[in-house]
């Protein structure tokens, strides 16, 4: 796998898990946004056929909130293939740890 992802199974866990916390989003309530780096924005734009990224959210086996980013086809499409060389990327840090650290926008 390529750096900085993670497989399907893994995401899907991960996805299924904020879903399940969404009744109760108090223990979510902290998550102000995520820091992306840049070169990992460019990793998943480089994959063939990517036109668009889409982003989902998730909990990890340590209830850190986590966004999982793939690469979206011409059609809308999920590009999600490891053979293939299209993969689920997770590369984010939350906010909090990660906050912009002057205002206006969140800190």
């Amino acid at each position: 796998m390529a750096k900085n992802t993670i497989s399907l199974e893994t995401a899907q866990t991960w996805a299924s898990r904020w879903k399940q916390e969404e009744g109760t989003y108090n223990q979510h309530n902290k998550l102000k946004a995520f820091l992306i780096p840049g070169i990992d924005i460019q990793q998943v734009m480089q994959e063939d056929g990517v036109v668009n990224v889409r982003a989902y959210l998730g909990v990890d086996e340590n209830q850190v909130e986590r966004l999982m980013v793939v690469g979206v086809d011409a059609e809308g499409n999920d590009m999600i293939s490891e053979e293939n060389g299209n993969y689920i990327y997770d590369f984010s840090e939350p906010c909090p740890n990660t906050c912009n650290q002057k205002a206006p926008f969140i800190s």
